[in-house]
């Protein structure tokens, strides 16, 4: 599992497969391991690299700045940073939480490099209302819930996949560091850092979007129209899980994913050089 020194720090990610690149970004908390389930599926067709956030994974947590003072902004930095570092052209962004709200903020900025993204109940398209402010800055102070308790209420289908994410949740993204940058992300949504709507609307790429059923923390009925109003080349669906469809409903994830992969992205599902002659 590599390793890359970037000016914001060092970085951890997995790399598989051959082909066009997909870059999956995992949410808050969480790391590149949450792909688990679609990752050899993908990879079988495409070029799959998944990073860890600063502060999750393999990757060291952040020292400048500090974890209780990261910003979305320096995700956003970060992933800048990484592209930019392994010369990434042609790429699919896919994103989930707060991944997502990264890959929007960068394909507004880098049409050129950005192929089609998929989104996985990301964020930066809640419109705020009393209860969900209230909710962001519970989150952001030390009396959020335990990572735990957030996992069972917002994974709503169990497999290994997903047990594997709750025993992460209950161990190392626990610790008191991480939960220092956990609690400072979800501050970062009720900054304008948070909204996304305004960058998606700029995009001119085909987007998939993805929310599920039974999500509490992304709502598909409220987040998920805004983010289909917003985006001017969006297909939509609702899926019959909770905040991480690749993990919860795998099989169906890739099914979807490759379809729109092929159909609207008009990438071919065989890694270069292995195409039929």
């Amino acid at each position: 599992m590599p390793f890359i020194q970037l000016p914001s720090g060092q970085l951890h990610y997995r790399d598989a497969g051959e082909g066009s690149p997909l870059l999956l970004l995992h949410a808050n908390p969480g790391d590149s391991r949450d792909f688990a389930a679609v990752i050899n599926e993908l990879a079988g067709h495409y070029r799959v690299i998944a990073l860890d956030w600063p502060g999750y994974g393999q990757s060291p947590l952040p020292t400048d700045p500090a974890p209780a003072n990261v910003t979305l902004g320096f995700y956003q930095q970060v992933l800048e940073e990484f592209i930019d570092a392994m010369n990434l052209q042609g790429l699919v962004l896919v994103g989930n939480s707060v991944g997502g709200l990264c890959a929007v903020e960068y394909a507004a900025r880098h049409q050129d490099r950005v192929i089609g993204l998929i989104l996985v109940s990301p964020g930066g398209f809640t419109p705020h209302n009393g209860i969900s402010n209230a909710f962001c800055q519970l989150q952001g102070s030390r009396f959020s819930l335990p990572p735990s308790l957030w996992a069972r209420l917002y994974l709503n289908r169990w497999n290994s996949a997903t047990r594997a994410m709750l025993e992460r949740a209950r161990t190392e993204q626990s610790a008191a560091d991480t939960r220092q940058l956990n609690r400072a992300l979800w501050r970062g949504f009720l900054s304008p850092e948070g909204d996304v709507v305004k960058s998606a609307a700029q995009i001119d790429r085909p987007v998939l979007l993805m929310f599920g059923q039974h999500d509490p923390a992304i709502s598909a009925r409220r987040d998920g129209r805004a983010a289909s109003r917003a985006f001017s080349r969006a297909d939509t669906l609702v899926l019959p899980c909770g905040h991480a469809a690749f993990a919860e409903l795998p099989q169906e994830f890739c099914q979807h994913a490759m379809r729109f992969l092929r159909q609207k992205v008009s990438l071919s599902a065989e890694p270069e050089g292995q195409a039929e002659q």
